[in-house]
């Protein structure tokens, strides 16, 4: 069973009610929101422009999803390049009141085989702050490999923060 699917239109208010309710548990891994970014309209604008960069063909923007399914959380493949890249970036995040339960273990190596396989691509990279313990395994369970430390990599939380960069490669084809 699929525990990941595209992110529609009708995921709006699962997905706010959601993030109002995951608020606090976020913040420390997140960029600072603004207040529009937790309502109803806020949502709308996102997914709105996730749908939009997906049909670009450089975002697929998914929801996870329990065994009832019900939206859990998000996960995307970010900055999809072609060429001779063939990669992009991992992100990702389960409710505070379903973590533990392997829901972001399951969703991470779900995605990647839609990456590798789906897609085509040949490298999906992660990156986490070096004090988040679960993400890292997370990543680690599903085959991702910490290649580096990028210093001050991205604003989260309203500072500059060190982040774990995490990559895995497509596996070579028998032949």
């Amino acid at each position: 069973m699929s525990i990941t699917r595209l992110i529609a239109s009708d995921d709006v208010s699962a997905l706010t009610a959601l993030l109002r309710v995951n608020r606090e548990f976020l913040a420390p891994w997140d960029p600072a929101r603004s207040e529009d970014f937790f309502t109803t309209d806020g949502q709308q604008a996102v997914i709105r422009d996730d749908l939009r960069l997906y049909a670009r063909g450089s975002k697929l923007p998914h929801v996870i999803v329990d065994d009832d399914g019900q939206v859990t959380g998000r996960i995307t493949l970010n900055g999809i390049v072609r060429g001779a890249f063939q990669s992009c970036a991992l992100s990702y995040w389960v409710d505070a009141s379903r973590n533990g339960r392997g829901l972001a273990t399951r969703a991470v190596r779900e995605i990647v085989q839609v990456a590798f396989e789906d897609l085509g691509l040949h490298r999906v990279q992660a990156e986490t702050l070096l004090h988040n313990v679960r993400s890292r395994r997370v990543l680690e369970r599903n085959g991702f490999r910490q290649f580096g430390v990028a210093p001050e990599y991205l604003n989260i939380a309203g500072r500059w923060q060190d982040h774990a960069m995490y990559q895995v490669v497509k596996a070579p084809q028998a032949g």
